[in-house]
């Protein structure tokens, strides 16, 4: 098991230089997530395959994390396998992530919800492509994506290499602290496989936004008879919709977590993130909610950086279903 990361200065962590490395979206993905997680579930499918074939050369090598330890890479059967493996992984209280694509993102759907019910954090890196329909194709759109929104899980997106790398740890990050899984989600080929010249950042980086309390929760929520739970029950409707209510609270605390951790990214690595970045279009309360969205003959345009898990202007949380306070959200 892993040791407690050190604590990290966020000054001084920004402070350090850094290296310039030209490398494509799957490598910058792989590069973090084999650094932040324990254990790696894969099975290839196109334009994912790159990056459990890094994070194994990676363990191969024996390349440690930040933790000081070899990550362990298995590769299951299917994608329903590897998203298995990633739930009993999880529930031993690894840090555990996988990567996938279109419909092998698909097989993992029972497995999302599963995860996600049980409120456990972890990070799937998804390199966005068509859903197979009449024909296969493997270029295309964010049909995938779309088709996991009502798992619990939250969304990012990244549309650059460098943003993949910064992003894969945010989502980390933000998915350890709030509870809430994530889909960290950039263009198959489009991103996954265009080669750019980005800043890498170092393991002190990476630890300077891991919190140590929240990885110590993951661990302590581990099944083990010193600690005897519950799971997999059957249970009545009355109960059963009175428990998905109760996290609410985490999807609605989900932004501005996420938020508080772009806000420390930016004071150790000095790359800015801010509520329009990550929040699509301008929240109730900003300043400038009832500017015209044409200024000057010019377009605003708003990126999306959090698709899901955003705040909704009707005040609701978790996204998976409709009942009371669980209103459309994203």
């Amino acid at each position: 098991m892993s040791q407690a990361l050190p604590k990290i200065d966020a000054v001084k962590a920004k402070e350090k230089k850094r290296r310039m490395v030209t490398i494509d979206g799957n490598t910058a993905a792989a590069y973090v997530a084999h650094a932040t997680n324990e254990v790696i579930a894969i099975y290839p499918i196109t334009p994912s395959s790159n990056m459990g074939e890094i994070s194994d050369a990676k363990s191969a090598a024996g390349e440690r994390n930040i933790w000081g330890t070899i990550p362990k890479v298995v590769e299951m059967q299917s994608e329903a396998g590897a998203s298995g493996a990633v739930h009993g992984a999880l529930t031993s209280g690894a840090l555990t992530t996988t990567f996938t694509a279109s419909q092998g993102l698909l097989l993992m759907i029972p497995n999302m919800f599963k995860i996600a019910g049980e409120m456990t954090p972890t990070v799937f890196h998804v390199s966005a492509r068509a859903v197979a329909t009449h024909a296969l194709s493997i270029f295309g759109d964010h049909s995938d994506i779309m088709a996991v929104r009502v798992t619990g899980f939250g969304i990012m997106v990244s549309g650059s290499i460098q943003e993949i790398m910064d992003f894969a740890l945010i989502s980390q990050a933000s998915a350890l602290v709030s509870q809430v899984p994530m889909v960290h989600a950039f263009d198959g080929f489009r991103s996954s496989h265009e080669v750019q010249k980005v800043e890498e950042f170092t393991f002190d980086d990476m630890r300077a936004l891991i919190d140590n309390d929240a990885v110590n929760r993951q661990r302590q929520r581990a099944l083990s008879p010193d600690r005897p739970t519950i799971k997999g029950t059957s249970q009545n409707p009355d109960v059963f919709f009175q428990g998905r209510e109760t996290v609410n609270k985490f999807y609605l605390a989900a932004p501005r977590i996420i938020q508080e951790k772009m806000n420390l990214f930016a004071k150790v690595v000095g790359r800015a993130g801010n509520g329009q970045q990550v929040l699509p279009g301008r929240p109730p309360d900003h300043p400038g909610k009832n500017e015209p969205v044409r200024q000057s003959g010019r377009a605003r345009i708003s990126p999306v950086r959090l698709f899901r898990s955003s705040r909704s202007r009707t005040g609701g949380g978790y996204h998976g279903h409709r009942g009371r306070g669980g209103a459309r959200n994203g």
